[in-house]
């Protein structure tokens, strides 16, 4: 299977290789959400092969590649726009792995949280559509029936969530295991002669027929065998075994360049790893702890947070696919445990890293510590004494002479009645006006604007620093004042131009980079 799928690969599916995830990534952030429908065939006849033959990836990856190359194919005959056809791809992808999991809550959150990389995407409401559609087809066609039948597992005892705890370490340890031992096989593939490409996947399919010769558990995705154990058929030596076995050989076969994804092998991963730790805690604590099938199924939920790094997909999902809610609570702490440990020592989620590795170089997910819009108060300042309406120019000359600050704010005893550019306070002296109100400068002064701004300039305390800067854009004062939501009229302070840089971390505008600063 390896040498006629690596063929494939080589000769005519160069894009087929690996989960499909990275791809349909860089398709949508690179090339306009362009796949091309030979891609598509490709993925589908090589992953075809590859889990017939016993290479122990998954479906699910390649599903999702395969809708959303469905999509993008379909909306290019349509004719339909750049953005609309980058719009499909993850909607195709939602419908795919809705399909491949049974799960359609969690397609449609996997579609967000990875693919597009936010929860708060407006192609929501057609992921949702695509989805349910899909489901429906699903269940026409093969009947309704969860991925795992498990029993109704539940807490035993508030004391057992300590030994969840302890999952949830060690599943996160068992993640980062498993992503660094595949990264590192990947770069050594990777170095070698690309005429060696096509061969390479037999060094996965060797590695995965030997040790299959004598544990044939390993072989294929090998969801029969997390069902078994999921229903409490679990010996310890064993379920130890195939943990460590399975890293093994799915990070040699994906590495070398089979076509199949990490979903499945996530999965088996993390049903051996919690079925192992709960053998050990029934075994010391009988009384007080679940049989391992319950530490299986939170182990599944753990190792999908810690290897895809999807926590909000993992706990729905693990949820769908087995449709047992009673053991939720001990699933979101492991899940939390286990994304927490591989975050730290894993920094780059492993999508990201096999992107990185192709050379591609996409947007980061925005979980994690997100860069926080900056505020109007991040850059406030102290107002300046306001000029008083009646004042004359000769004062408020006097008053303003030694500032650096263009625009100037001008109060009566009700509060701000509006701002006066220094430079018109200067120009209004030159020209022997010394006795001219502030009032009559700035009646002067909107006349001259064309009467644009009815209302006094100004921004607020809680709006983004961008406000701020479009704002005097529009107004073109380099000095606003902020007032409050309460009563406009009641200054707080003023923000200018520079302080508004400073808080960018650019000292003037000459250095100011927006491809950094995107909100501006």
């Amino acid at each position: 299977g390896s040498l006629l799928t690596g063929y494939l690969l080589f000769k005519y599916f160069p894009l087929a290789r690996g989960s499909g995830i990275p791809q349909t990534r860089a398709a949508l952030f690179i090339h306009d959400g362009r796949i091309s429908l030979r891609s598509v065939m490709g993925k589908f006849v090589t992953c075809a092969i590859s889990l017939a033959t016993g290479i122990p990836l998954g479906r699910e990856g390649p599903a999702v590649y395969m809708g959303s190359g469905l999509a993008s194919v379909i909306a290019q005959r349509l004719g339909l726009s750049r953005l609309q056809v980058r719009a499909l791809i993850p909607v195709g992808g939602a419908a795919a792995l809705a399909a491949a999991f049974n799960t359609p809550i969690a397609a449609v959150l996997f579609a967000l949280e990875e693919i597009v990389g936010d929860l708060h995407a407006p192609i929501l409401g057609s992921a949702v559509l695509a989805s349910a559609t899909s489901w429906l087809v699903l269940h026409l066609v093969l009947g309704d029936n969860p991925l795992f039948h498990v029993p109704g597992y539940h807490l035993v005892s508030p004391a057992e969530l300590g030994a969840y705890v302890v999952l949830g370490i060690v599943g996160g340890l068992s993640s980062v295991a498993f992503v660094k031992l595949l990264l590192w096989m990947r770069a050594r593939f990777a170095k070698l002669p690309r005429a060696s490409l096509w061969i390479q996947p037999v060094a996965g399919g060797l590695t995965v027929g030997i040790f299959g010769f004598f544990v044939p558990q390993v072989l294929g995705v090998g969801y029969d065998q997390v069902e078994r154990v999921l229903n409490g058929d679990v010996v310890l030596k064993v379920v130890i075994m195939l943990a460590v076995l399975k890293i093994i050989c799915t990070s040699v076969a994906y590495a070398s360049g089979n076509a199949g994804g990490i979903f499945g092998p996530s999965l088996f991963i993390g049903a051996m790893v919690g079925a192992s730790v709960g053998a050990v805690a029934h075994l010391l604590f009988p009384g007080s702890t679940a049989g391992p099938g319950a530490y299986a199924l939170v182990g599944m939920g753990a190792a999908f947070a810690g290897i895809i790094r999807a926590p909000f997909t993992s706990v729905i999902m693990i949820f769908e696919v087995t449709r047992d809610y009673t053991i939720i609570v001990p699933l979101m702490i492991a899940n939390l445990i286990a994304y927490y440990i591989s975050q730290k020592l894993q920094k780059e989620p492993i999508y990201e890293a096999l992107a990185h590795q192709d050379g591609l170089h996409l947007p980061a997910r925005p979980y994690g510590p997100r860069k926080e819009v900056l505020r109007v108060n991040t850059a406030i300042r102290e107002a300046p004494q306001s000029l008083n309406p009646e004042m004359a120019i000769s004062d408020a000359a006097e008053r303003v002479k030694d500032s650096v600050l263009e625009s100037w704010p001008v109060a009566d005893e009700l509060g701000l009645v509006g701002m006066v550019r220094t430079r018109h306070i200067a120009a209004a002296m030159d020209q022997g006006r010394q006795e001219m109100t502030v009032a009559r400068l700035m009646q002067i002064a909107r006349r001259s604007d064309g009467q644009r701004f009815a209302e006094v300039p100004h921004v607020h305390n809680d709006q983004p620093l961008s406000r701020a800067f479009a704002r005097m854009r529009d107004t073109g004062h380099n000095v606003l004042p902020v007032v409050s939501r309460a009563n406009p009229r009641i200054m707080l302070g003023v923000v200018t131009f520079a302080d508004i840089l400073k808080a960018y971390g650019v000292e003037s505008a000459e250095q100011l980079d927006y491809r950094e600063h995107p909100d501006l």
